[in-house]
């Protein structure tokens, strides 16, 4: 079967086998900032944004993304998430980062002034083998605050 979906803003048609879970579909398209991890959706590894919502790409049948908008870190150019990451090195081995950059920036879409706690709270479905917690917060935050200066 072929899904048509909008990748990091271009329409593509992409091949899935039945019962194909879209995180091999992505990989297989040359996407390999969806990683797979736990393969059960408790790591954030895999995680896309799919018609603005986080996802675990590991659970989700390939076919349910059919006429979705899908996005992946490959897709962002000039990132204020991404660029706090690095400036801050919100990062150690960076296998976590490309979901946790995903996740920060739905949460950011929503509240775009969130406190520590609810920045924890958010990315709590994001594990970092490498402990980078304290400095992916501040990273959080730090966008968060680039973003309303830049705004106002």
């Amino acid at each position: 079967m072929t899904i048509s979906v909008t990748l990091n803003g271009e329409p593509r048609e992409l091949a899935a086998g039945g019962g194909e879970m879209l995180l091999d579909v992505l990989r297989r398209a040359g996407l390999h900032s969806v990683r797979l991890a736990c393969g059960i959706g408790v790591c954030g590894a895999c995680t896309c944004l799919l018609d603005g919502e986080p996802v675990s790409t590991c659970l989700l049948l390939a076919q349910l993304a059919d006429g979705a908008a899908i996005e992946t870190v490959e897709g962002l150019s000039d990132d204020p998430v991404q660029r706090a990451f690095d400036e801050l090195g919100a990062f150690q081995c960076g296998y976590c980062t490309p979901g946790m950059i995903l996740t920060a920036r739905h949460l950011l879409a929503e509240q775009p002034n969130p406190s520590r706690e609810l920045i924890r709270e958010h990315l709590n479905g994001n594990l970092c083998r490498c402990g980078c917690y304290p400095r992916i917060e501040a990273a959080v935050a730090h966008a968060a605050r680039t973003t309303n200066e830049e705004t106002t």
